[in-house]
């Protein structure tokens, strides 16, 4: 929204737009035009009437928020940024896809101001877009009351046809539309062009029929090029009840003569003739990277967006004088810090794991750990990918997110579980982008084996490095008779690969509890929880034992003297550990068991404090029911003299968990003798 000054025609707006995401893409010689330049009406109508921002503070709470899913248009983002007042200045424009920009190929959320996800991988962005409407709908019904509306701001969100064809976003519509995200508004760019050209040979689907079979308000037939159609589609989707989506016929590349509605402007720069024969059809006689006085103050949000926030700060004053503990709560939340009884929670669960000393599948420990924090912490959102029953993320007292629920908006009552049905991509998306819109820590629960499913997911919330903890239980072949499919082997360690994702893998209650408050209180990136099916032996432990949890690995069990080995291993197979021990020590053997449930953190310790838990000089012997290649590093095993790995690098087979422990090694007796090879 602007100022209300005199502004120059629309299209002279749009002008700006096309004419920065030509210049940028032919400099860097590398990028998207097609996408910005197709979509610059679009954008006109959007943000130059509609879009509630305030360039100055980029965080403002109650702002709508603004997704390009189809992120490979990155210089349409950075455009309206760079011409709205944010603080993206042409320099940086210039420097689109060069080293350390704030202008990189696809939008990253952190790095330049104003962007809310990092986008590129499509479908993601729409699914994040949804998370961040469910995170506004969940806080209005929490702090609104009557009277004080402080949380009430809508979702736009940019579209592609990559976005639409990836099955992700069947899977995020698809529960958008069940809530009802009224507040959600997506655009189309319906421009009939993919990279490999006219998508009409591999995507024929009927978009509009199938996003009202979702349950969604549909706006067809909009000329994309007409900004008042444009906005007129916009005021209508705010009278909805329901998310809309506007489905804009647009021309990729638009204004460039030759080229225009063809893949030619999809990734590649358009070319130095292009260019100027592009201006010359636009009108656009200026320089690169010049925008006249008159377009920047046509653009230019700074003051309405001061205006719109300094309005709402009145307002939540007023809400803060009425509501006082509420108003000290929404701030909290925000602003992502813990209750000020938090420690004392944590240490509560902990605590009362190390007193009940229960043997328990780690699933089931994890539960018992969210029915001491979930009532603590309003925050915390769980859910599952219709496996509620088995992972067990939720907690005593939880309340589900129920259409009925989501749609009543009962005054101070909200959901704080939710079904995601079996969706396990979406499901991690979408908390991504609650995470990304703030006063939410999800926590979701899904089988080990279905990771895979939601991989690419969890691997942008590292990249984002987001607050989300991600659930995985019947984590070994302890899942038993359900046989090869729903048994992991490689994925624990392909997940500890994932650059700034924490993996803890628990033995018992005491070591889950350490792991929930370790994701909890971490902000700098996700946690990825691998727990057990079957039951998982209680470890003794003394006090300073149960403070080096949190270090990733520590002594669990050690000798008298110097040990002639150390045992390492991770979740149940801790069990196995301990009872090789037993059967080395009654040899005369004294071994040392080291648990080791996040190799990443203990990675990050001190070389002194890696030492003194792995001595140099004594063999290693590492066990895990998984693929042994990860525990090189740890053991030496490529060195026949110094190490041994007891693992699975072969698939399942379908029989009762104790069978296959057998069928397999991963047994107390195949451990021994791997102890006296490298002794």
């Amino acid at each position: 929204m602007t100022s209300g000054k005199p502004s120059p025609s629309p299209a002279l707006l749009a002008a700006a737009i096309r004419a920065l995401a030509m210049d940028a893409v032919q400099q860097a010689n590398s990028g998207h035009p097609g996408m910005p330049m197709g979509m610059a009406d679009i954008a006109v109508a959007l943000w130059n009437r509609h879009l509630r921002h305030n360039p100055a503070n980029p965080q403002w709470a109650n702002r709508d928020r603004f997704v390009v899913s189809n992120g490979h248009g990155s210089m349409l983002h950075y455009a309206l940024l760079h011409l709205t007042g944010y603080d993206l200045p042409m320099s940086e424009i210039k420097r689109f896809r060069q080293l350390h920009s704030k202008t990189a190929g696809h939008p990253e959320v952190g790095v330049t101001p104003g962007v809310e996800t990092t986008t590129g991988p499509l479908g993601q962005g729409i699914t994040n877009a949804v998370g961040m409407a469910l995170a506004e709908h969940l806080l209005a019904q929490t702090f609104n009351r009557a009277g004080h509306t402080v949380v009430d701001h809508r979702t736009y969100v940019f579209l592609g046809d990559g976005c639409l064809m990836e099955g992700i976003s069947h899977e995020a519509c698809s529960l958008a539309g069940t809530w009802g995200l009224s507040k959600l508004i997506a655009f189309y760019d319906d421009n009939g062009i993919s990279i490999d050209g006219k998508v009409e040979g591999w995507f024929t689907d009927n978009t509009p029929a199938r996003f009202r079979a979702y349950g969604w308000n549909v706006i067809g037939d909009v000329d994309g090029h007409n900004v008042d159609s444009v906005d007129a589609a916009i005021q209508l989707a705010h009278t909805s009840d329901k998310p809309t989506l506007i489905c804009c016929k647009t021309t990729i590349g638009k204004g460039a003569p030759t080229k225009q509605g063809s893949a030619k402007t999809h990734g590649e720069p358009l070319g130095k003739e292009e260019i100027a024969a592009t201006r010359a059809a636009l009108g656009w006689n200026h320089e690169p990277f010049t925008v006249p006085d008159d377009i920047y103050a046509g653009w230019n949000a700074k003051e309405c967006g001061g205006v719109l926030e300094s309005d709402w700060n009145i307002r939540f004053a007023a809400y803060s004088a009425a509501f006082p503990s509420l108003a000290a709560e929404f701030k909290r939340r925000m602003a992502g810090d813990l209750p000020a009884n938090w420690g004392d929670v944590a240490a509560q669960a902990i605590d009362s794991a190390h007193e009940k000393a229960e043997t328990l599948a780690t699933r089931k420990a994890s539960q018992g750990v969210l029915n001491v924090l979930g009532p603590a912490l309003p925050e915390l959102i769980g859910g599952s990918a219709d496996l509620m029953g088995s992972v067990f993320t939720n907690w005593t007292g939880s309340r589900a997110a129920t259409r009925a629920l989501l749609q009543a908006s009962p005054e101070g009552e909200s959901a704080n579980i939710i079904n995601f049905g079996v969706r396990e991509f979406a499901m991690a998306a979408i908390t991504n982008g609650m995470v990304l819109h703030g006063g939410f820590i999800p926590e979701t629960g899904t089988f080990l084996t279905f990771a895979d499913y939601s991989r690419n997911a969890l691997r942008m919330a590292a990249l984002m490095k987001l607050r989300n903890i991600f659930v995985f239980t019947h984590d070994s072949i302890g899942v038993g008779e359900d046989g090869p499919t729903h048994q992991p082997i490689e994925h624990v360690s392909s997940l500890r690969l994932i650059p700034n994702m924490e993996v803890w893998r628990p033995c018992d209650t005491v070591e889950t509890a350490v792991a929930w408050q370790r994701a909890i209180e971490r902000r700098d990136g996700p946690t990825c929880l691998i727990l057990s099916r079957q039951n998982s032996a209680f470890q003794k432990r003394n006090p300073k034992a149960i403070e080096a949890i949190a270090w990733g690995g520590y002594v669990l069990a050690d000798c008298v003297n110097t040990p002639r080995a150390v045992i390492l291993a991770t979740g149940t197979e801790v069990e196995v550990a301990m009872k090789a021990r037993d059967l080395l020590a009654a040899e005369g053997m004294e071994v040392r068991v080291v648990s080791m449930p996040a190799t990443r953190v203990f990675d990050q310790q001190d070389v002194a404090y890696q030492h003194s838990v792995l001595p140099i000089g004594v063999p290693r012997v590492a066990i895990e029911a998984g693929v042994s290649d990860y525990w090189h590093k740890y053991v030496g095993a490529f060195d026949s003299t110094k190490g041994r790995i007891v693992g699975i690098d072969r698939f399942g087979e379908s029989a009762p968990a104790k069978d296959l422990y057998a069928f397999f090694g991963i047994t107390a007796e195949k451990v021994v003798a791997a102890v006296k090879q490298v002794i």
